[in-house]
C-alpha cells in the first residue's frame, strides 16, 4: 500500500491518527478509572462485612469429655441486614471439613472452599469474594455478585466508544474542512502559475486571508507576479526600443548604399556616402556595446576589481577630462571636496562620474554652472553633481533611469540612445550603492550617488 502523496491526505491521516490515539487513551483511562472506583467500593463493602463476620463468631463452651462445639455467629439485626437485600452480599463459613458449617441465604449454591494458598481476593465468574483463614474457624468468606456492575461497565464502555466515534467523526470532518480551507491558496497559486505560464501575466492569486502563512505566501507571489509582468513589459519595450534605435542607422546605411549604386557619382559624393555609412555604423556599434554592457551588468557577469577607492581623486580626474567640453560651452565647474572613501572599481566609478558630468554640461544653458562635490555622512560616501540647466519635467523624472527613455526633445535630437543613465545606475547598484535625482524645470538637476564608506 502506497502512502498518499497528497498534502491534504497526509495531514488528514496524521490528524486522524493523533485524534484516535488521544481518544483511545482517554477512553481506556476513563473506563479503568470507573472500573477501579466501582471495584474499590465493592471491596470496601466486602472487607467491612468480613470484619463483622469475624467479630460475630463466638466459640461454644468447652465441656469435659465432649468435643468442642462449632462457633456460633451472632449478628445484630442491623448487621444481619447488610447481607442479602438489593446488593446481594453473602457469607460462607468453613471448619476443617470441606462442607460449610454456616452459609447465608443469599449465597450461591456450591461455593467451593478456598485452598490454603489461595489469595485473599478472588473472582469467580460474576462473583467477587474476599476470604480469611483465622480461628476459631478454618475459613470465612464474604462475597457479592458483580453482574450488575459488569453490565453497567459494559454499557459505560459502549457509551465511551459511541462518544469517541462521534468525536472522531466530527474531528475528521472539521479537520478536512480546516485543511481544505488552509490549503486552498495552494490550488489557487498553482492555477495562477499555470495561467501565467500560458502567457497571461495579469493573473493574480485571490487571497482572502492575508494573516496566515499561505496568505502571506500568496501576497509575496502576487508581488512577484506583478514584478514579472513589469519586467516582461519592460523587456518588450526594451526590445522594441532597441530595434527602433538600430533601425535608424541601418536605414541610413541602406539608403546611402542604394543611392550610391543607382548611378555614377563623383569621388566627393562617394566619399560623403561612405562617411555617412561610417557614422551610422559607429552609432550602431556604440548602441550594441551599451546593450552588451547592460546585459552583462544585469547578469552580474561584468568584472569589477573592488578595492579601497578615493572618490576625491576619481572625481578630480573626471573633472579634468570634462574641462575642455565645459570650456567650449562657457560653463564653469565649481568643485568642493571632503574626504570620501569607498570600496569599488575606480574605472567603473570614473565612468559614473564622467557620465553625470557630461550630462550636466550638455544639458545646461550657455554660460551656466556645474557644481560637483564629495563628502561622507552616516556611513555613506557621496558624489553630488548639480547644474543650472532646463531641468527635467516632473512627468519624466520617475523614468529618467529607464532604458531608451529620452524625455526632452533636446536630448532626443542630440543623438543619445537613452542608455547612459541606465548603465550608470546599474554600475552604482553593482557596488551596493544608490543613485537619486532631483530636478526643477528652469532651475537645474541634482544627482547624488551614494556608496558604503570605508575608513581612509
Amino acid at each position: 500500500m502506497r502512502f498518499p502523496r497528497s498534502i491534504r491526505w497526509r495531514l488528514q491521516l496524521w490528524y486522524g491518527a493523533l485524534l484516535v490515539t488521544v481518544l483511545c487513551g482517554f477512553g481506556f483511562t476513563a473506563y479503568h478509572l470507573e472500573k477501579s472506583r466501582r471495584l474499590r467500593r465493592i471491596d470496601e463493602g466486602l472487607h467491612s462485612r468480613l470484619s463483622l463476620i469475624v467479630d460475630g463468631l463466638r466459640a461454644g463452651p468447652e465441656r469435659s469429655g465432649e468435643k468442642r462445639r462449632p462457633p456460633e455467629l451472632r449478628l445484630t439485626p442491623e448487621q444481619a441486614s447488610l447481607f442479602g437485600g438489593a446488593e446481594g452480599y453473602y457469607y460462607v463459613i468453613w471448619m476443617q471439613a470441606p462442607q460449610p458449617i454456616q452459609i447465608s441465604s443469599a449465597a450461591p449454591k456450591a461455593v467451593p472452599k478456598p485452598g490454603a494458598r489461595e489469595e485473599q481476593l478472588r473472582v469467580r465468574g460474576e462473583f467477587r469474594e474476599t476470604l480469611l483463614f483465622a480461628a476459631p474457624v478454618n475459613c470465612v468468606l464474604v462475597g457479592r455478585s458483580i453482574a450488575t456492575e459488569n453490565a453497567e461497565l459494559r454499557n459505560f464502555g459502549g457509551a465511551l466508544i459511541a462518544i469517541g466515534a462521534a468525536v472522531l467523526a466530527a474531528g475528521l470532518v472539521g479537520g478536512w474542512w480546516l485543511v481544505t480551507r488552509a490549503l486552498q491558496p495552494i490550488g489557487e497559486i498553482g492555477a495562477a502559475a499555470a495561467r501565467i505560464a500560458e502567457g497571461d501575466l495579469s493573473q493574480r492569486i485571490e487571497n482572502g486571508d492575508s494573516q496566515s502563512e499561505l496568505g502571506q505566501l500568496a501576497n509575496v507571489l502576487n508581488t512577484t507576479f506583478g514584478r514579472l509582468e513589469a519586467l516582461f513589459a519592460q523587456q518588450a519595450n526594451f526590445t522594441a526600443d532597441a530595434a527602433h534605435e538600430l533601425r535608424t542607422p541601418v536605414t541610413v546605411i541602406l539608403t546611402q548604399t542604394q543611392s550610391a549604386l543607382t548611378r555614377e557619382r563623383s569621388e566627393e559624393e562617394y566619399r560623403e556616402t561612405i562617411e555617412a555609412c561610417q557614422r551610422a555604423a559607429q552609432r550602431m556599434r556604440r548602441l550594441i556595446e551599451s546593450l552588451m554592457e547592460l546585459a552583462r551588468l544585469d547578469a552580474g557577469q561584468e568584472p569589477f576589481h573592488l578595492e579601497k577607492c578615493d572618490l576625491v581623486k576619481v572625481v578630480r580626474d573626471c573633472v579634468g577630462l570634462m574641462h575642455p567640453l565645459a570650456a567650449a560651452r562657457k560653463i564653469a565647474i565649481e568643485e568642493e571636496y571632503s574626504a570620501a572613501v569607498c570600496r569599488g572599481d575606480a574605472e567603473r566609478l570614473a565612468q559614473v562620474v564622467t557620465n553625470l558630468l557630461s550630462n550636466a554640461i550638455e544639458y545646461n544653458q550657455e554660460g551656466g554652472k556645474v557644481w560637483v562635490s564629495t563628502h561622507s555622512k552616516e556611513g555613506m560616501a557621496m558624489v553630488k553633481v548639480r547644474n543650472t540647466g532646463a531641468g527635467i519635467d516632473a512627468a519624466d523624472l520617475p523614468h529618467v533611469f529607464d532604458r531608451f527613455h529620452r524625455g526632452d526633445k533636446a536630448r532626443t535630437a542630440s543623438g543619445h540612445s537613452g542608455l547612459g543613465l541606465a548603465i550608470v545606475q546599474a554600475i552604482v547598484h553593482a557596488h551596493g550603492g544608490s543613485l537619486n535625482v532631483e530636478s526643477e524645470v528652469e532651475t537645474g538637476t541634482f544627482f547624488v550617488a551614494k556608496f558604503h564608506a570605508e575608513e581612509p
